[in-house]
């Protein structure tokens, strides 16, 4: 028998050896294991906080506790005030992933398929809100809302969210409608199909990876939002869940294990949701990444 190899050029024969092959493997599972540290350390750093005395966290604030404080989760679980506030992130957190995903879908398709003068300066408009943090323009946006009577109601925190959120699901979104194939919109076009029953009926059951994907993002980011529900809610009663931090502090201390009991309760649905969206969201954000 002939030994094939040697016919094939030197670009397409196989020069890796198992023991750089090993090495490889090893520093991927190395990489792997550092950044999984990095994200996880804090968040049972966290968890276990919440299990230990004040004095105890003081003195150990890494390590096990000394005596497990069951109660200091059993208060924040059977007390009014978390369900309310956990209630209030709900909302508005509906809303504004709801809002997002429907302004965002319209506007990246009409920027993706209807041309128009002007469509590309209108997508830069809608790209500068990634520019610039909400902490910018707290102030006019504070004076608008106020002039609108939408001051302490969720409606004065959904409106920013979806304004600020707009620019990078619009991104993400035009991306992935530009990837859909021609041939079927221009076989839709032939048997009388418009632009909006497109959008309907094609696009959108196509889109469900980066609709996913759009949504957890929008959906987290308001979960986890702070300054614009504590410039522009006032009352206990509409307070999300970063606003339920500062129930646990005091005019001369601050309770940082109930602190951290409370943090680590109001992150879990968001990690419980993310886990399970995983691969939604990996697709929604690859299938837009290289043109096909």
């Amino acid at each position: 028998m002939t030994d094939t190899t040697a016919t094939l050029p030197p670009g397409n024969r196989n020069t890796s050896s198992p023991g750089s092959s090993f090495v490889r493997t090893l520093y991927t599972y190395a990489a792997l294991f550092l950044v999984a540290s990095i994200v996880l350390i804090p968040l049972v750093t966290t968890a276990l906080g919440g299990f230990k005395t004040l004095g105890d966290l003081r003195t150990n604030p890494f390590g096990l506790p000394a005596e497990w404080q069951w109660a200091n989760y059993l208060e924040i679980l059977f007390s009014e005030r978390y369900w309310r506030m956990l209630w209030n992130s709900l909302v508005i957190g509906f809303w504004t992933t709801f809002l997002t995903l429907a302004v965002a879908a319209m506007a990246a398709f009409t920027l993706a398929h209807v041309r128009f003068f002007g469509s590309g300066y209108l997508l830069n408009y809608f790209l500068l809100g990634l520019m610039f943090p909400v902490a910018t323009a707290i102030l006019p946006l504070f004076i608008r809302v106020r002039d609108l009577g939408l001051l302490d109601s969720y409606w004065g925190v959904v409106l920013p969210q979806v304004a600020f959120g707009l620019g990078m699901s619009i991104l993400l979104m035009r991306n992935f409608f530009r990837n859909v194939p021609n041939e079927l919109f221009d076989a839709a076009f032939v048997d009388g199909c418009g632009y909006i029953r497109f959008f309907w009926a094609v696009t959108l059951p196509l889109s469900r990876p980066i609709i996913a994907t759009v949504g957890i993002v929008a959906f987290v980011q308001s979960w986890n939002n702070y300054i614009i529900p504590l410039i522009m809610l006032t009352s206990e009663s509409n307070y999300p869940w970063p606003l339920g931090i500062m129930s646990y502090r005091g005019e001369y201390g601050t309770a940082w294990q109930m602190i951290l009991a409370f943090i680590t309760l109001t992150i879990l649905p968001t990690v419980i949701v993310f886990f399970a969206a995983q691969k939604h969201i990996i697709a929604g954000l690859t299938s837009g990444a290289v043109k096909g």
